[in-house]
């Protein structure tokens, strides 16, 4: 891959050659006023959340938004995840640039792209066809060589590759899928969003002896991850019309 080397100190990650663009100020207040003061510390995530260029993977009418401090829509009624949870996600996960990481869910691209300044290899998995084909040819085009996208169920994760080192799922699952926790290294880490519809935990998790400990990081919101190990879309919808939901303690 062609590029340049992280301006990070101590870091030797290649990242995509970037031409100036005007929205650098933008991204650079972006990582000043919403990152480093919520507490994203890892210089090399707050590197590659400065690097990547977040409006390149938001449609068209919402660029002049991309920077803001809110997910955004993208195509299929997904959307790309609000900056400080793209962070924090990958802060969680603790690179240190020689990993192979599992991403479930695609989306546009934007978290893949994080991700691939930071680890060796990204395989990513996102179940809406179009979505996958223009994720990873967006990614081509921006020079993200590492990253390889694929179509077909993620919570299944992607066995062909595995193990993985770490791996992170941008989809709230009911559970931990167990085809990921047996797809995971001994001793990587899990970042992934558990709960019901209207609140879910975001959970750190790294398998030990075989076995995953975890805890809550906070909570947050995510659409469903659906599949075999996931949610149904029926399952989902029913929840969402049950009673009793508890409110959320701290949304980001």
């Amino acid at each position: 891959m062609n590029g340049r080397k992280s301006e990070c100190e101590g870091s030797t990650e290649a990242v995509p050659d970037a031409l100036p663009d005007s929205f650098a100020g933008a991204r650079l207040a972006m990582v000043n006023e919403q990152l480093r003061k919520r507490g994203i510390s890892s210089e090399r995530v707050l590197n590659a959340m400065l690097t990547v260029p977040r409006h390149e993977f938001v449609p068209a009418e919402f660029r002049d938004q991309a920077y803001a401090d809110k997910p955004l829509p993208i195509a299929e009624s997904q959307t790309i995840s609000q900056p400080y949870m793209v962070a924090a996600m990958t802060q969680a996960l603790e690179l240190s640039g020689n990993e192979r990481v599992l991403e479930i869910g695609a989306g546009s691209g934007y978290q893949a792209a994080v991700l691939s300044v930071l680890a060796r290899e990204v395989i990513s998995v996102e179940c809406h066809t179009n979505l996958a084909l223009s994720a990873q040819e967006r990614l081509a085009d921006l020079g993200y060589a590492n990253v390889h996208v694929h179509n077909g169920d993620g919570s299944a994760g992607f066995p062909d590759a595995a193990p993985y080192d770490a791996i992170l799922v941008t989809a709230a699952a009911p559970a931990i899928p167990v085809a990921l926790v047996n797809q995971l290294r001994e001793g990587g880490a899990l970042v992934i969003p558990v709960g019901r519809p209207e609140v879910q935990e975001l959970m750190q998790a790294r398998k030990e002896n075989g076995e995953l400990k975890s805890r809550a990081l906070f909570d947050c919101q995510f659409v469903p991850l659906l599949g075999r190990y996931g949610w149904s879309r029926e399952s989902w919808q029913e929840d969402l019309r049950q009673p009793g939901r508890r409110s959320l303690r701290k949304r980001f």
